[in-house]
C-alpha cells in the first residue's frame, strides 16, 4: 500500500531498474558489455548526459561502464557534433562493432541521441545494438509541458525524464517576478536547472491587463509587468498568452470591457451581459499584443511570444479570422486542437468541450485558424494534450488508449505537413507524466516516416512480453475504442469525470455539499468539480430526455469495455517477470480507474433521473426510491473496488493543481456520504 504522494518517488527515478531480460544476440548485433567505456565529453552539458548513461546502464541493464575523458578500451561511447546533419533537432545513433557514435546536429541533439540508445536497448530488453546508423529528426520545434511531480515545481529527476521523453520545454505558470499563482519559485533557478537537460522554460501568464493599451499609463505599466519579468529572468525562452488568464479591458462594443471579476456585481449577477473580452476575439487584441511585444523585447529581443485563441471557437468564424489577420507575423499563434467539434456517438450527439481523446481529429475551429496563420506565415502552435491526458478524466496520470493517441499523432503529423504546425502543447495544468504513451509520442513525431502500429507493437513487446502481444493488443485496442465514445460535456467533465469514483450521489439534502478540498491546493476542488450534478435543459424537455438517455446508454458501453480491457491485463500479471510486472500492474489499474471512473459517470446519470422523477411528484415515489437504492449500492460497490487500486499507485486520484482528490481518504468520504444516504435520507422520503 503506497502512502499519498509516494509515486514521485519513482517519478525522481529516471531509469527504470532491472529492465534486462537473458536472450541470445542475434545475427548483425553487437553487444554492449563491462568492457565498454563511455568517453567523457569535454561540453560540460554532454559531459552530464554522458554521466545519465552510465547510471541507465548500471540502474536498467545491470552493467558498470566507465566514464574516461581518454577511453582506453577498444570498445567505446563516443559523443559527437555534426552540424552537417539535415534538419534542425536531427540525431543519429552510429553503431559499429567496437564503437557507438552519438550524433547530434548540436549538443541538445547529442543528448537525444543518447536518449535514443536508451530506447533502442529498453526496446531489445538488453544492451543489443544492430550495426548501423540510426537517425532522427523532431518535427516539431516546441513541444511543452506542465510539470506532473506538483504543479511549477521541477526537481532535477524530473527535468531529466522529460528530456528523456523527447519533450523541450517547460512552462511555469507566472503571476509575478518569482511568484507562480500559490507560492514564491526561484525563476531564474528553474532556468538554470531546466539549461541542464537540454530544456527551455516558457512563462505561461496569470499576470492581469488592467489597463487597455491606448491609456496613458499603459506603456509603463505593462513595462512594469512584462518588461520587468524578462529583464529580472533574463532566461526565459517565451510566454504564452491565453485571454482568459490575462484578460484586459477591450474597447470592442460587443464585449462588455471588463475583466471577469469587474463585471459581476453585488448581488453575484453580471453587469454587463455581453461577452467578456478574455473569452472573445476582441480587435484590439492586436494593439494590446504590440505592447506587450514591446515590453518584453526590449528586454529579451528573440522571446517567443505565443498568443492562444482558446475559448474563442465559439465565435463567428469571420472574427476570429479578421483578428489573426490583423495580428503581427513575429508572434506564434496556438489554436486548440480538438474543441467545439460537433460529433456523435452510437447515435448520441455530442460536442467536444475542453480536451478530450474522444475527438482525435482536427477540428474546425482549428482548421479555421491554421489555415489563416499559415496564409500569414505566423509560427502555428497547437494545445494538443499530445503528452497522454485530456479533460476525459481528471486524477489519472495518462489515458492509457495508444491507438487512439496515434490517431491524434497523425493527424498533428498532417497538420504540419498542411499547416506548418511546428510546436505542441502537450499538457496543461494537470501536467505530464512519463508513460508508454509519451514513448509512442516521441517516436512518431520524428521525420523518418514512421509506422504507429509498429512502435505500439514493439512497446507491447517491452511492457508484456512477446508472448502477449495478442492479448493486450486487444486489451488495447478495446480501451481505445472506449475512448472514443466518451461523450465530452461540462456537466460530465466537471463533474464525475473530473473525480471519478469520488464523486458523490447527492439527493436534496446534500445539494450543497463540498467536497474536501487541501487548502495548499492551486484550484479548490469544488472550484472546478460541480458536485451539485444537474442538466442546463429540464429533462422534461423531450430532446434533452433523448439525449440523456442516450448518455446513459454509451456511458454504460465505455464502462463495461474499459473494465473489460483491465480483466484482459489483470489476468496476464502473474504470468510476468517482477522487473515487469509492477508497472504492468500500474497501467491495468489506471485502465480499471477510468473505467470505475466511468461507471461513477453511468450511475450519476441514472441517480439524476429517479432523483428529478422524485422531485417532479410523479406519482411512483416507492419505486424510485427503490430505484436509487440499487444504484447507491451498486456505486458504494464500484467505488470500494477503486481502493486496492490506489492503494497501490499513489498517483491514481492526484492531480497536480487539486492536490488528492479521489485517494482512499476521499473514497471513503464519498461511500459515507452514500451510506448516510441510503441508511437516513432515503427512508425519510419513503416516510413522507
Amino acid at each position: 500500500m503506497e502512502k499519498n504522494y509516494a509515486f514521485r518517488d519513482r517519478m525522481r527515478q529516471v531509469h527504470r531498474p532491472n529492465r534486462r531480460i537473458e536472450k541470445p544476440l542475434l545475427q548483425g548485433q553487437i553487444e554492449i558489455t563491462d568492457r565498454w567505456q563511455i568517453s567523457l565529453p569535454q561540453d560540460d552539458f554532454l559531459a552530464t548526459i554522458a554521466k545519465d548513461l552510465q547510471d541507465y546502464f548500471a540502474v536498467s541493464m545491470g552493467l558498470s561502464l566507465a566514464v574516461c575523458e581518454d577511453a582506453v578500451s577498444e570498445y567505446a561511447i563516443t559523443y559527437k557534433i555534426d552540424p552537417s546533419l539535415e534538419g534542425d533537432g536531427s540525431y543519429r545513433v552510429a553503431v559499429t562493432e567496437k564503437e557507438i557514435c552519438l550524433v547530434g546536429k548540436d549538443a541538445r541533439a547529442a543528448a537525444q541521441a543518447s536518449y535514443l540508445l536508451e530506447d533502442i536497448c529498453n526496446l531489445a530488453q538488453a544492451p543489443y545494438l544492430a550495426i548501423g546508423n540510426t537517425d532522427r529528426t523532431p518535427i516539431f520545434r516546441c513541444r511543452m509541458v506542465h510539470s506532473g511531480y506538483c504543479i511549477d515545481e521541477y526537481p532535477d529527476e524530473h527535468l531529466s525524464a522529460i528530456a528523456h521523453s523527447g519533450v523541450n520545454t517547460i512552462l511555469v505558470f507566472v503571476a509575478g517576478v518569482n511568484q507562480a499563482p500559490s507560492h514564491p519559485l526561484d525563476f531564474n533557478d528553474l532556468i538554470k536547472r531546466a539549461a541542464k537537460y537540454g530544456l527551455d522554460v516558457y512563462a505561461y501568464s496569470y499576470m492581469k491587463s488592467r489597463l487597455h493599451p491606448d491609456d496613458p499609463k499603459a506603456e509603463e505599466f505593462y513595462d512594469s509587468l512584462y518588461g520587468e519579468l524578462f529583464r529580472q529572468c533574463p532566461g526565459f525562452k517565451g510566454i504564452v498568452f491565453v485571454g482568459e488568464s490575462v484578460e484586459f479591458p477591450s474597447k470592442d462594443p460587443r464585449t462588455c470591457g471588463r475583466l471577469r471579476l469587474d463585471n459581476i456585481g453585488p448581488e453575484g449577477k453580471k453587469i454587463d451581459p455581453r461577452p467578456l473580452p478574455g473569452w472573445f476575439p476582441c480587435c484590439d487584441y492586436p494593439l494590446w499584443l504590440d505592447m506587450v511585444k514591446r515590453s518584453i523585447r526590449r528586454a529579451s529581443p528573440d522571446a517567443d511570444i505565443v498568443f492562444w485563441t482558446y475559448n474563442w471557437g465559439y465565435c463567428a468564424e469571420a472574427d476570429r479570422i479578421a483578428l489573426i489577420d490583423a495580428l503581427p507575423t513575429d508572434i506564434s499563434l496556438q489554436a486548440t486542437f480538438e474543441m467545439f467539434e460537433d460529433d456523435e456517438r452510437q447515435g448520441v450527439p455530442t460536442r467536444s468541450t475542453d480536451y478530450t481523446l474522444s475527438a482525435p481529429y482536427a477540428g474546425k475551429y482549428f482548421i479555421s485558424e491554421a489555415k489563416a496563420a499559415h496564409k500569414r506565415g505566423i509560427p502555428l502552435y497547437s494545445m494538443t494534450n499530445a503528452g497522454g491526458l485530456t479533460w476525459d478524466m481528471g486524477v489519472v496520470p495518462y489515458q492509457p488508449a495508444p491507438y487512439q493517441w496515434l490517431k491524434r499523432y497523425q493527424a498533428m503529423r498532417e497538420c504540419h505537413e498542411a499547416y506548418g504546425l511546428c510546436g505542441s502543447m502537450e499538457c496543461h495544468h494537470y501536467g505530464f507524466y512519463p508513460s508508454f504513451i509519451s514513448d509512442l509520442a516521441k517516436e512518431y513525431f520524428t521525420a523518418h516516416n514512421p509506422d504507429g502500429e509498429a512502435i505500439i507493437k514493439n512497446l507491447i513487446i517491452r511492457d508484456w512480453g512477446a508472448q502477449n502481444i495478442e492479448a493486450v493488443t486487444k486489451a488495447y485496442r478495446l480501451f481505445s475504442d472506449a475512448n472514443h465514445d466518451i461523450i465530452t460535456s461540462n456537466k460530465d467533465q466537471y463533474g464525475p469525470l473530473r473525480i471519478g469514483p469520488a464523486y458523490p450521489l447527492v439527493l436534496f439534502e446534500d445539494e450543497n455539499i463540498a467536497i474536501p478540498s487541501s487548502p495548499t491546493a492551486h484550484f479548490n476542488i469544488n472550484w472546478i468539480c460541480r458536485p451539485h450534478y444537474k442538466t442546463s435543459k429540464p429533462l422534461s424537455d423531450p430532446t434533452q430526455r433523448t439525449v440523456f438517455e442516450g448518455e446513459i446508454r454509451v456511458y454504460q458501453s465505455v464502462a463495461d469495455r474499459m473494465l473489460e480491457a483491465a480483466t484482459i491485463l489483470k489476468g496476464l500479471l502473474p504470468t510476468l517477470p517482477q522487473n515487469m510486472r509492477d508497472e504492468a500492474q500500474r497501467i491495468a489499474g489506471t485502465v480499471e480507474f477510468m473505467g470505475r471512473s466511468l461507471r461513477t459517470a453511468y450511475h450519476v446519470k441514472r441517480w439524476y433521473v429517479e432523483k428529478v422523477a422524485i422531485a417532479e411528484h410523479d406519482g411512483n415515489l416507492a419505486s424510485h426510491i427503490q430505484a436509487l437504492r440499487e444504484i447507491g449500492e451498486a456505486e458504494i460497490e464500484n467505488t470500494k473496488a477503486a481502493l486496492p487500486l490506489v492503494d497501490f499507485d499513489s498517483r491514481l486520484g492526484y492531480e497536480p493543481s487539486m492536490e488528492y482528490a479521489a485517494d482512499r481518504e476521499h473514497l471513503i468520504w464519498k461511500i459515507s456520504v452514500m451510506e448516510r444516504i441510503l441508511r437516513e435520507e432515503l427512508p425519510a422520503l419513503q416516510s413522507k
